[in-house]
């Protein structure tokens, strides 16, 4: 099995090649067809998030070890599952949940395994899909793809169910009869922009800097978008949008955080989805006096991304723009996204050469 690890924070990936394991119990193993390229492996690889002030939160601290092969948006074939799996056969195509948790807590039990406080998350703290293979706990972490091809399919275990997940946080009226304000459109904005249009939101405003990426989110159904650095781009969306109730943070900066307040009109809603980090004044005493709901969405869970790809399925939203390169180039990959060169989606995918050097179960 043909791996591209993180060994050390912050250095280049290493290529590993130990022989591929044979699932056991309820295990099922999948030849990795697409592997999503995200931020969060950036974080991840870089081995911190920035807290501002100097402040970080260390990957150790999350309880990452390595080494570690990252990838938490995948979609594979099985090849074998364990004696004790159901529902998974030889030859079928699924895309992976990858935000596992323990299994036995009470949040788990709850369905809510993405917040557990000791996961087992694929690509964070378990093997992940930058691999020829990909080894998954349970048959019930795989959800149908369809007829969708690998490379759309992937981003929705990611960035797709962390902005369905946050989407269905704003009420169904607001949805129905406001426009919602996305800010960023990378390949978590657009993701947003293209889910909210399937969820019936008819006028979303989009807040992005760099011109290729605002060409792209109205590609993919914006109403309008606005450059966020221009110097009156808060006016700019307001006018595009009316009261704004609802504002979508898929970027997650101590500026854009404050765009987004600056934006809602008494009532209205932050929603933060984004990691970049940083630090935030607030004044508590407006938060009451605006009556301002500022809120985390953190990913989503299994029955929730089995939702998503029914609406998916039903409602074809429009796909994100994707460019799929050779597992082999993860490291580049990772370097491009790190630098702001991509718009929409990066893939890896084992190629044939790669493929025939595995060493199969």
């Amino acid at each position: 099995m043909i791996s591209y690890e993180v060994t050390a924070f912050g250095e280049p990936l290493t290529r590993t090649d130990r022989p591929t394991p044979a699932p056991a119990g309820g295990q099922v193993l999948l030849r990795v067809l697409a592997a999503g390229v995200c931020h969060t492996d950036i974080h991840t690889w870089e081995g911190s998030y920035d807290l501002g002030g100097d402040k970080r939160l260390r990957m150790e601290q999350r309880g990452v070890a390595l080494p570690l092969t990252l990838g938490h948006e995948t979609v594979g074939e099985v090849v074998a599952a364990g004696p004790d799996a159901r529902g998974a056969r030889p030859g079928q195509r699924f895309l992976v949940y990858p935000w596992i948790g323990c299994g036995d807590c009470k949040v788990c039990r709850r369905g809510r395994e993405n917040l557990c406080a000791a996961p087992r998350f694929l690509g964070i703290f378990r093997p992940g899909g930058y691999s020829d293979h990909i080894m998954v706990p349970d048959a019930r972490y795989l959800v149908g793809i369809g007829d969708l091809g690998p490379e759309q399919a992937a981003p929705y275990a990611c960035s797709g169910l962390t902005t369905y997940s946050a989407i269905r946080k704003i009420p169904p009226e607001v949805l129905a009869e406001e426009a919602v304000v996305v800010i960023g459109a990378g390949g978590l904005g657009l993701m947003c922009v293209t889910l909210l249009r399937a969820m019936g939101c008819s006028n979303v405003v989009v807040l992005e800097p760099d011109g290729a990426r605002r060409g792209a989110a109205l590609a993919a159904g914006a109403h309008a978008v606005v450059d966020a650095n221009a110097a009156a781009a808060l006016d700019e969306a307001r006018r595009a949008a009316g009261e704004v109730w609802a504002v979508i943070d898929c970027v997650g900066a101590a500026r854009t955080v404050q765009q987004g307040m600056d934006l809602l009109t008494k009532g209205g809603q932050l929603i933060l989805v984004g990691l970049f980090g940083g630090e935030l004044s607030l004044s508590p005493a407006l938060v009451p006096m605006r009556a301002i709901s500022i809120e985390g969405s953190y990913i989503g869970n299994l029955e929730e991304l089995h939702a998503l790809m029914a609406l998916v399925r039903e409602r074809r939203p429009r796909a994100i723009p994707t460019a799929c390169r050779c597992l082999e180039d993860a490291q580049s990959a990772l370097a491009d996204l790190a630098a702001g060169r991509v718009v929409g989606r990066l893939l890896l995918s084992p190629s044939p050469a790669t493929l025939a050097q595995a060493t199969q179960p």
